[in-house]
């Protein structure tokens, strides 16, 4: 009797269930599944629909396809099968951060996102099947809004002493000797582990490269202790169905917050203590000009994923949090559009908006989510002037043109963007006092 051929899908599927019903599992035999052709030509349409800018060696997605695919991924798999794959050098990119900074991503060339992606595809379930409920960062079917979700829930819940901590270069600074020690906790598989340390070491000493296929992945591995030292300390604490501790994580940004009840004080000092020494074992340093302690009580605000979170009255009088973008964040956004708007004086107006909407659709449905309809208002109104004094100009004339050209006809006949609107999310119910 020949046994079917068991299909991708169905193989994470079932490594996924081994790995949650047997926590202390070490899965092996994995790396023929990282080789096999179904494998890698997911990880490359993946990494084809994600695109991005070509690595070290030139190579398009265009010139991959041009000099055949088929060829390409069984080149791959035969180097893989013998041994004879080695990751190429990354692309160093710097990217603007606020402050003026740089934020250096690390560039792989196609053939090792695909080989990345192959095994991210057979490695994801065994881990995802590991990590805690407060983890949102680059996980599967969670997204930022979801952490945000969790972080008003908390404060609306009565958990206003709030633990805002900030990483310091957490992703450069990964120890690979930890991070392997981690993976080897589930993973008997010698080729597998080689094929890792081959592409840790491909991008330096330490740290995982930010821009790599797997790097989400390994880096949320990485603080998975954290987060379930957080996860016992919430059930521990926890009083039939009412909890004292909320913990949220998206990638190396953490928010804990705990009930502002007198009695809770020893919670929030012990926390604190065994954050830092659970940062100590990782050897994960904190940049304490950032990291701060909140009482939200106190008219105190935070800030977490771009927006600032406040603890506020109600107009009904319950207390309730007031999430808004942040300045910076609206700031950036006109700065961009700002310098779009001067390097368009020339264009046709119908241009200028085609290049617009984009930036302003993707930056609207993010923060869509917050009290942000006086910012989106802010927004709304200064894009339309922009939009006005370009078609003045064009005609020579001076002013706004508030007769000449209606907002029906700016939104409707031009097409430029209106979809501000706030997407409430669901209505919570707040626990008793602590």
């Amino acid at each position: 009797m020949i046994k079917t051929p068991i299909g991708l899908q169905d193989l994470r599927r079932r490594i996924y269930a081994k790995a949650k019903t047997e926590p202390s599992w070490r899965f092996w035999g994995l790396y023929i599944h990282v080789c096999k052709t179904e494998t890698l030509q997911a990880a490359y349409k993946l990494a084809k629909e994600n695109d991005g800018a070509p690595g070290i060696d030139g190579v398009t997605f265009g010139s991959v396809e041009s000099a055949g695919r088929a060829e390409f991924l069984e080149q791959l798999r035969e180097e893989l099968v013998c041994g004879t794959y080695r990751p190429d050098r990354v692309r160093r990119v710097g990217i603007p951060k606020s402050g003026g900074k740089l934020r250096m991503l690390s560039i792989p060339t196609i053939r090792d996102r695909v080989v990345q992606g192959a095994l991210k595809l057979i490695l994801e379930p065994i881990f995802e099947a590991d990590f805690q409920p407060g983890s949102f960062g680059y996980r599967p079917k969670r997204a930022a809004h979801d952490a945000i979700q969790r972080v008003r829930q908390g404060i609306f819940q009565g958990k206003t002493r709030v633990i805002d901590l900030d990483l310091k270069s957490y992703f450069d600074n990964v120890r690979h000797h930890l991070l392997l020690e981690k993976i080897a906790e589930r993973v008997d598989d010698d080729a597998i582990m080689g094929l890792l340390k081959k592409i840790l070491k491909s991008s330096g000493s330490r740290g995982v490269p930010q821009g790599g296929v797997i790097s989400p992945l390994l880096s949320n591995l990485y603080l998975n202790e954290v987060d379930r030292m957080l996860q016992r300390a919430k059930d521990v604490t926890s009083q039939e169905r009412w909890t004292r501790l909320e913990y949220v994580r998206f990638a190396d940004d953490l928010v804990v917050m705990v009930d502002s009840h007198a009695r809770h004080e020893w919670l929030f000092k012990a926390v604190q203590k065994r954050l830092r020494e659970e940062f100590d074992k990782l050897q994960v340093e904190l940049n304490e000009d950032k990291s701060r302690v909140v009482d939200l009580t106190r008219g105190e605000c935070f800030g977490f994923l771009g927006f600032d979170f406040r603890r506020v009255r109600s107009q009904k009088g319950p207390w309730m949090p007031l999430v808004m973008p942040q300045m910076k964040k609206r700031t950036a956004l006109l700065r961009k559009l700002k310098g779009l708007f001067n390097r368009s004086r020339s264009q046709p107006v119908r241009g200028v908006i085609d290049q617009i909407n984009p930036i302003l659709r993707g930056w609207v449905n993010y923060f869509a989510v917050g009290n942000s309809s006086r910012c989106f208002s802010f927004i709304r109104t200064w894009v339309e002037k922009k939009i006005r004094r370009l078609l003045a100009k064009a005609r020579q004339r001076r002013g706004f043109g508030w007769k000449r050209w209606s907002r029906r006809w700016l939104y409707h006949e031009l097409g430029l963007f209106d979809e501000y609107k706030v997407r409430w999310l669901p209505t919570m119910k707040a626990s008793p006092a602590g």
